[in-house]
């Protein structure tokens, strides 16, 4: 046993080069000064073609690049810390990784995912934490729509985010309070343009269509992330296949009758046992949210992250990476999910105990897999329609945009089967 480990820590020394110093970007708390750009440069890094290893648990998740001039200058323009270790400190800190006693693990990264962005034309400046910590960590990605969807360009990507999109047609349940608003009109005669053009009567269909694409990405082998209305309205989108669950001013024709029936709970990824919002005006999709039924102050609104064996389960141990296990709480359309209406083959990596909800959740489907994340901008507690985006200059230490970046790494890992 000794002696496996020993050859798989001279294998990572070796992958890096042959020269004998390398470069650790801290995930610590107290070290690191900007975390969300570190993954941006531990991308770039590996964009370049250079090898890098993540520490999982080890100083909140550090990573391990080579000691090259490039990297010592990217990380100074960028203002990310590092720490530059010798062959023999580095030799020490993965034995110690490597060691039973310890709750941590080396994993290989070997490439930098293609990243695309799921969302419309002429988006508004409100509307995405993702495109907006992408930007900010200088990760590159490419913004789809539907019409590359349809036509099978997700092939091109290893990664998806979903931007907070309502696949049900309802046109994100905007009805009941923006129905006169100029944008809301705009944008509802923008999708029905776009659903004829594609070749549908309805909205609701043409998004239903995209959908069972994405979920064909996801099977055959492509990761997904989710965030706020784009999690629970994926799922019921998938569930509702050939069911009208839109009512006349969605869609023009009265819904079906006894739709709630007809739900085919087997299609979704992550939910089972929903019951589907009748009314129109209500800015909910179904009950598997929990903003509406929340008895959390504001100051106690905090989630925490499940603890995993590294050695062990590797997947749910990179995506809760931090410096902390305790994040604090943010709204959304949907904030967060009643965990009795999540299937049993879903990890909950995030909760809020106290009401009973996961915050942050992930799954395998097929060859590819799935994380859902409740709520909007983890940096902006209830963050409206017309709000100015976030500054993340202000939070180069978001705890709560780090979970999304660890999801944007995750493909990039060597696989390894998770032995749970």
């Amino acid at each position: 046993m000794q002696l496996k480990k020993l050859f798989v820590i001279l294998t990572i020394l070796f992958s890096f080069s042959v020269k004998a110093n390398f470069i650790l970007l801290p995930m610590d708390e107290t070290s690191q000064k900007n975390h969300l750009k570190a993954y941006g440069i531990t991308y770039w890094a590996l964009d370049k073609q250079y090898k890098a290893s993540w520490l999982l648990n080890y100083r909140g998740g550090s990573f391990l690049l080579p000691d090259v001039s490039e990297i010592r200058k990217e990380c100074q323009i960028r203002g990310v810390s590092f720490e530059v270790l010798s062959d023999s400190e580095t030799n020490n800190i993965l034995a110690d990784i490597s060691s039973p006693s310890q709750n941590m693990e080396t994993v290989v990264l070997e490439k930098a995912p293609k990243v695309a962005v799921y969302s419309p034309p002429g988006k508004q400046p409100w509307d995405d934490a993702v495109t907006m910590v992408l930007t900010y960590a200088e990760i590159p990605f490419t913004r789809i729509y539907d019409e590359e969807v349809l036509s099978d360009q997700l092939i091109l990507y290893d990664w998806l985010h979903l931007h907070h999109e309502d696949f049900t047609g309802q046109y994100g349940k905007f009805f009941g309070a923006y129905r006169t608003a100029p944008w809301y009109i705009q944008q509802k005669q923008d999708a029905e343009a776009l659903a004829k053009k594609l070749g549908y009567n309805k909205v609701s269909q043409e998004k239903g269509a995209v959908a069972r694409k994405i979920r064909d990405f996801v099977i055959g082998g492509g990761f997904m992330f989710a965030m706020c209305s784009a999690t629970d309205s994926f799922d019921i989108a998938l569930a509702a296949e050939g069911v009208d669950i839109c009512e006349p001013m969605f869609d023009g024709d009265e819904s079906e009758a006894n739709y709630q029936s007809k739900i085919d709970y087997s299609k979704t990824f992550a939910f089972k046992d929903f019951i589907l919002d009748r009314k129109p005006e209500h800015y909910e999709f179904s009950d598997i949210d929990m903003t509406e039924k929340r008895k959390i102050p504001f100051e106690k609104d905090y989630f925490t992250l499940m603890e995993f064996s590294a050695k062990w389960d590797v997947i749910p141990t990179m995506l809760c990476q931090n410096h902390t296990s305790l994040i604090k709480g943010f709204m959304g359309q949907t904030t967060s999910f009643d965990r009795q209406l999540i299937k049993t083959n879903v990890l909950v990596l995030g909760e809020n105990q106290i009401n009973e909800e996961a915050r942050y959740i992930h799954g395998q489907k097929g060859k590819g897999f799935f994380t859902f994340y409740g709520g909007h901008d983890p940096e902006d507690f209830q963050h409206r329609v017309g709000d100015e985006p976030t500054v993340l200059d202000l939070h180069p230490n978001s705890p709560g945009f780090r979970l999304i970046l660890n999801n944007i790494l995750f493909p990039a890992a060597r696989k390894k089967k998770q032995k749970t």
